[in-house]
C-alpha cells in the first residue's frame, strides 16, 4: 500500500510539473496570419535558404521573437523556420505575450525597437572604422582586405548590428522596400539608413532623370546625417570614404532610402 501511495504522488507531481512546463510554452506562443506572401526562412537572416513562400491567409503559430525583425515559426506542416515581424506581412490574433530569445545557430541581433539607436550608432562605428579599406568589384564576402559598396555595407550592419543582407546592391534595395517605409529625398533619412544611386552621368544635375522610379541601382551607401554618405565606389577615390551629398552627383543621381532595421 506504501508503495503504491509513494507511485500515485510521483505521478501526480509529474503530470502537474508536465502541465506547468506545458502551460508556460503555450502561453509563449501565439497565432500569426499571413497578411501578404513572406519568405520562410531556415535561419534568422535575409541570406538563409527558404522553404518557399507563406502565402496570405495562412496560419502560423509564433514560437519566440528572434528579435525586433524575426519571429520564429511553426506552420501547419510542422516545419520551424523564420519570417519577418513586419505588420505588412503578419498579423499577431493572439494577445497572449510571445518570448523573446534567439535560437541557437541564428543571427544575433538588436533585441527590440528600443535598442535601434544603439544600433545604429555600432553600424556606422563598424562603417568608419574600415576608413580607407582599399576599393575591389566583386570582392570576397569573407575577408575584410577589400569591400565594394554592397560588401562594405553588408560587413558594418553584421558587425555593428548582427543583421546580415544581402550581398548585392539590389537585393539590398529590395530588402528596404520590402520593410516599407523608404523615401526618395534623401533629406528625410534618418543616420543609419541606407541610400541607393544611379549609375553615374556626368556632374550636372540635367544629366540625371527627374523621376528614377525605373532607373537600376548600382551603388548604396550608409547615411550619417548632415548631409553626409559613408561608402565606397572606386580604387581611385581611396577606398570607404565618406562624402557630401547636397548639389553634387551624388544627390542627383539618388533613388531612394531607408532602414534596413525594421
Amino acid at each position: 500500500m506504501k508503495k503504491q501511495f509513494v507511485a500515485v504522488v510521483l505521478a501526480a507531481t509529474f503530470t502537474v510539473g508536465s502541465l506547468a512546463a506545458y502551460a508556460d510554452q503555450a502561453h509563449a506562443a501565439a497565432t500569426g496570419t499571413i497578411t501578404s506572401s513572406v519568405n520562410f526562412r531556415k535561419q534568422p537572416d535575409t541570406s538563409s535558404a527558404a522553404y518557399g513562400y507563406l502565402k496570405a491567409g495562412e496560419k502560423v503559430t509564433i514560437l519566440s521573437k528572434v528579435n525586433a525583425w524575426w519571429y520564429q515559426v511553426q506552420d501547419d506542416q510542422g516545419r520551424t523556420g523564420y519570417i519577418s515581424t513586419s505588420s505588412k506581412y503578419v498579423r499577431v490574433s493572439d494577445s497572449s505575450p510571445i518570448s523573446s530569445e534567439t535560437p541557437s545557430g541564428g543571427s544575433t541581433t538588436a533585441s527590440s525597437t528600443g535598442d535601434t539607436t544603439a544600433a545604429i550608432d555600432k553600424i556606422i562605428a563598424a562603417g568608419k572604422k574600415y576608413l580607407g579599406t582599399p576599393y575591389e568589384y566583386g570582392s570576397d564576402r569573407s575577408n575584410t582586405r577589400t569591400f565594394d559598396c554592397s560588401d562594405f555595407v553588408r560587413q558594418a550592419f553584421k558587425e555593428g548590428a548582427g543583421v546580415t543582407l544581402p550581398s548585392d546592391s539590389r537585393a539590398q534595395g529590395s530588402y528596404v522596400k520590402s520593410l516599407g517605409n523608404t523615401t526618395t529625398n534623401w533629406k528625410s533619412l534618418k543616420p543609419g539608413d541606407l541610400m541607393f544611386f544611379m549609375e553615374y552621368r556626368g556632374s550636372s544635375k540635367s544629366s540625371y532623370p527627374s523621376n528614377k522610379a525605373n532607373q537600376r541601382i548600382t551603388h548604396v551607401g550608409i547615411y550619417l546625417g548632415e548631409g553626409k554618405v559613408l561608402h565606397t565606389y572606386s580604387k581611385e577615390s581611396g577606398g570607404v570614404r565618406i562624402d557630401s551629398i547636397e548639389n553634387k552627383h551624388w544627390e542627383y543621381r539618388f533613388m531612394f532610402g531607408g532602414s534596413a532595421l525594421k
